[in-house]
C-alpha cells in the first residue's frame, strides 16, 4: 500500500480554493486552559462523498465538531462552508445554511412524540413566526402539512413509521439513533456532520445507519463521521481523515491510511 507520509501534513493556508469545497478547516487552534484540544487542524471536504473523520481518543474529533457548528468559538482559524465564512456565525444560523450536525447522544424533546419531534425541526417551520402561528394563514397551513408529509416520508425511509406517534422516551437506543438522521433531513441539509451515528447498536443495525448515510450522498447530501467502527468507515468511507492530538494527521482512502506508520503509532499510543 501506498504510504501516506507525504499526505500527512495540514494543508497550508491558500494552498487551495476554498470555494471550491462544501467545507474547508484551516489551521483552526482552541485551548481549554493549557490543554490545546485543536492544534492548527486544517482539512477540506470533498463534495457529494462520505468523509469519515477518525483518531484515537482526545484527538479533537467532536471538539472540532462543536467548532464548526458553533457551539465552541476557536482561538484562531478559518472555517469556510459553500465559500463563505462562518466561524462567527450562530448555530441557528449555520444550519439554515445548510450545515447540520448530529450529537452522539441523541437530542431532543423528550416528551414529544417522534412525529412531533421532526416536525419540531422542520426548516421554515410556521410555528418559528409568533404572528404567523397566531393568523394561522394559508401559507402556515399549507408548510405545516408539507413538513408533516416530509416528516411521514423520512420515518418510512429510516424505518419509524410504527413508532411514529410514540414518545422519544419510549423508543429503544437504536430507533433514537435513527431519529437523531430524520432529524437533521428535516432541516433540508446540503451537509451534515455525524458524530458516531452507530456507537453501541448491534451490528445489524450499524450497517442499516451506513446504508442510510450513503442513499444520503446518493441524493446529493455531503457527508462528514465521526465514527470508531473501523468496519463501516472502511465499507462506506471514500476518503478519511485522520486527527491526533488536535492537528490533521493523514488523509486518503482508508487503506492507505491504515497503512500509514504514523497513523499508526497514534492509534497505539492513544487508546486507553
Amino acid at each position: 500500500m501506498m504510504n501516506m507520509h507525504a499526505h500527512a501534513q495540514a494543508h497550508t493556508p491558500g494552498s487551495y480554493e476554498v470555494s471550491t469545497y462544501p467545507l474547508a478547516v484551516e489551521g483552526v487552534r482552541l485551548a481549554f486552559g493549557g490543554l490545546k484540544a485543536l492544534d492548527g487542524a486544517s482539512f477540506h471536504i470533498q463534495p457529494g462523498i462520505i468523509t469519515g473523520l477518525i483518531g484515537p481518543n482526545g484527538a479533537g474529533k467532536t471538539t472540532m465538531f462543536n467548532v464548526i457548528s458553533s457551539l465552541y468559538r476557536a482561538d484562531s482559524g478559518s472555517i469556510t462552508f459553500m465559500g463563505r465564512t462562518i466561524e462567527r456565525l450562530r448555530p441557528h444560523q449555520i444550519t439554515r445554511l445548510g450545515l447540520v450536525r448530529t450529537f452522539q447522544i441523541a437530542r431532543g424533546f423528550p416528551k414529544l412524540t417522534v412525529f412531533e419531534h421532526l416536525m419540531v425541526y422542520g426548516d421554515q417551520q410556521p410555528g418559528e413566526s409568533i404572528r404567523t402561528a397566531l393568523m394561522g394563514s394559508v401559507k402556515a397551513r399549507r408548510r405545516e402539512a408539507e413538513l408533516a408529509e416530509k416528516a411521514l416520508s423520512i420515518a418510512a425511509r429510516l424505518r419509524l413509521s410504527h413508532v411514529i406517534d410514540n414518545k422519544v422516551t419510549d423508543l429503544s437506543g437504536g430507533q433514537k439513533k435513527l431519529l437523531e438522521i430524520g432529524r437533521a433531513l428535516m432541516a433540508e441539509p446540503r451537509m451534515i456532520l455525524f458524530d458516531e451515528p452507530a456507537a453501541g447498536v448491534n451490528p445489524t443495525l450499524a450497517e442499516e445507519i451506513g446504508d442510510h448515510l450513503l442513499s444520503l450522498v446518493s441524493d446529493g447530501v455531503t457527508v462528514l463521521l465521526i465514527e470508531h467502527d473501523m468496519a463501516l468507515i472502511e465499507r462506506i468511507c471514500q476518503r478519511v481523515i485522520v486527527m491526533a492530538q488536535g492537528r490533521t494527521l493523514a488523509e486518503g482512502t482508508f487503506e492507505e491510511v491504515r497503512e500509514n506508520s504514523e497513523v499508526q503509532d497514534a492509534y497505539l499510543g492513544g487508546r486507553r
